[in-house]
């Protein structure tokens, strides 16, 4: 027989120890369910057989003390290669209970596990074959295939969570030694492994409901205070609103008012306005009645001067367009009580008219200056008449004495024209003033209608703001409507979970009375197990439905082994007790089992 290579024995030795660690380490992680800490068995195993795995094949380093041969030097090296492993050497040179480099090595592979980046670094140092040449022999597990075999196994580790406290270890003084104890196991191992396995997922079901529960007492109570803020909020914003409300009614009383104000004294002005009307108007009529008795006065002067009757139809023609004037103002006077009715829009037609009344005074002006010229021309002409009578009879003086008598008429016709020309003139100083007054309550009104635009500006800014407030309110008020329709959910929810957990509960003590019963069983099954040993014995894992009814296992419907053909059934398809030949006590059987065992016995009988 050819004898094999020592070193490459030793490679698949530990390379066997690392699948078996590692795959025993991922199962036990995942059944245990917890984070692992530094106390877990197959945890500290798992290092023991990763550090007799990276001290194969290390060349010894000789110095003027002692040799010298830890992993720490590749494991240095790794900093080099890959730049996030920097942080983990930092760290361990930091501690301060560390003393060898062994002992760095160790805090350096629980460093790099709970980072679960353990693979890649190791990945880098059998890539870079160069280098690790320095720290390791030819024939090295590093060195060769094994190590990328480990490697690969050691991507499953990133499954775990692992949570190891390294500063209050003592790393330097360990002895790494593997317990094969722990990988080499009986039957009866395994079977009470599995029952406390399930055992354990049922406490741990046990438990993940009782935290559910805890998690959805507690969602409940929030939703309860959330709904009583919520709805505190709504009473608060409902009186905020008709507090709003209050004072928009109480600005709409005050709108009223403040229009019904403007409405007096419009009402005021328009009274003044006419008042004023009539006043115009009776001036008018006194002037007319004078004017009348002049009118007299002259037709007298006409009967007695026919001489001068052209004379005296000029000076009616020239009275004619001071009535017309007359007429002139008087539509002017109405044009203005009409303009100040329009307001604001008449303004402007009111100043045009005041500039045509000053126009038109002007113009009447003028031509009172002109007809006092014409006065003048007339009484050069009256003094030649004069002179020529004075060669007429003496008949003509007493026509003359009349005519002098006409003079003095006309002068004083002449005295009461200036006359009414000041008074013209003063009346439309009066007026004139009367429209500066006006002008100047027509500004007040504009500022006072400023102020009200801004003041309704303002109402309906306020009140865009109420109904901003109003649609939030609405929007709050259907979210709580949501909420409240999510916590009927929850409760029923929690309902439902409560009935599961009482459901459970009692499959539990089911199951707390039946693992009693089954201790007292275990004998019976023992005898029952080593007369079935030629049978086929049908796993747990591997039935699902019961095989007769078909309908699927669960905590409350257990799983049960027929002692005679080794299948599994229900309950209620396998609650047939019957003594086998291997058996002499009564064992559970199936249905189907139990009839052909009676059968056979009834064919049997004689």
């Amino acid at each position: 027989m050819a004898t094999k290579d020592p070193t490459a024995v030793e490679r698949a030795n530990l390379l066997n120890m690392a699948k078996l660690s590692i795959k025993g380490l991922i199962e036990s992680a995942l059944s245990f369910g917890r984070t692992l800490d530094s106390d877990y068995p197959p945890l500290q195993q798992f290092f023991v057989v990763m550090e007799h795995c990276l001290k194969h094949g290390l060349k010894v380093r000789k110095s003027f003390l002692s040799y010298n041969k830890t992993i720490w030097g590749p494991l240095e090296l790794v900093e080099k290669l890959y730049p996030e492993a920097e942080e983990i050497g930092a760290s361990v040179r930091d501690l301060p209970g560390l003393k060898t480099p062994l002992g760095r090595a160790r805090a350096w592979l629980r460093l790099a596990l709970m980072q679960k980046k353990m693979a890649d670094y190791l990945r880098c140092l059998i890539i870079q074959r160069d280098l690790l040449s320095e720290f390791y022999e030819y024939h090295a597990l590093m060195m060769e295939e094994e190590g990328a075999v480990i490697v690969g196994l050691l991507v499953g580790l990133n499954v775990i969570d692992a949570n190891l406290c390294v500063k209050g270890e003592d790393l330097d003084s360990q002895v790494g030694v593997i317990d094969f104890s722990m990988y080499l196991k009986n039957e009866e191992d395994i079977g009470n492994k599995e029952r406390n396995v399930q055992i354990a997922a049922i406490l741990d079901q046990k438990n993940y409901v009782e935290e559910l529960n805890r998690q959805l007492n507690s969602t409940v109570s929030s939703l309860h205070s959330r709904v009583d803020s919520l709805e505190k909020s709504n009473t608060k914003l409902i009186e905020e609103l008709a507090i709003a409300k209050n004072n928009i009614i109480k600005l709409q009383e005050e709108n009223h008012q403040l229009r019904s104000e403007n409405k007096l004294i419009l009402m005021k002005t328009q009274q003044h306005l006419e008042v004023t009307k009539v006043d115009v108007e009776t001036e008018l009529q006194t002037y007319k009645h004078s004017r009348q008795g002049l009118d007299e006065m002259y037709n007298e002067a006409r009967r007695q001067l026919r001489d001068e009757s052209q004379l005296r139809q000029d000076v009616e023609n020239e009275l004619a367009v001071q009535v017309s004037m007359k007429h002139e103002i008087e539509l002017a006077m109405k044009l203005l009580e009409k303009d100040i009715h329009e307001k604001q829009d008449t303004l402007i037609g009111l100043r045009q008219q005041l500039e045509e009344v000053k126009a038109i005074n002007i113009e009447m002006y003028q031509k009172l200056q002109g007809s006092e010229d014409g006065l003048k021309e007339k009484n050069e002409i009256i003094v030649r008449l004069e002179e020529k009578t004075n060669k007429i009879t003496a008949a003509m003086r007493q026509l003359e004495q009349r005519l002098q008598q006409a003079e003095k008429a006309q002068m004083e016709a002449e005295d009461e024209d200036k006359k009414y020309l000041q008074e013209c003139q003063s009346k439309s100083d009066n007026l004139q003033k009367q429209i500066s007054q006006k002008e100047k309550q027509l500004v007040q009104l504009e500022t006072d209608l400023k102020i009200e635009k801004e003041w309704r500006q303002t109402l309906q800014e306020d009140l865009q703001k109420e109904k901003d407030a109003l649609s939030h309110l609405r929007n709050e008020t259907q979210q709580i409507i949501s909420l409240k329709k999510e916590f009927l959910n929850i409760q029923d929810e929690n309902q439902q979970l409560k009935k599961i957990y009482h459901e459970q509960e009692q499959a539990l003590e089911e199951l707390g009375n039946k693992l009693s019963e089954s201790k007292l069983k275990i004998e019976d099954i023992k005898e029952a197990n080593k007369a079935l040993q030629g049978l086929v014995w049908l796993k747990d894992k591997e039935a699902t439905h019961c095989k007769l009814c078909e309908k699927e296992f669960s905590l409350s419907k257990r799983k049960h082994h027929c002692r005679n053909c080794g299948e599994i059934f229900c309950n209620a398809c396998s609650d047939n007790e019957l003594p086998l030949p291997s058996s002499p006590k009564p064992v559970r059987v199936c249905d189907s089992c139990h009839a052909l065992l009676i059968q056979r016995c009834s064919s049997n009988l004689p």
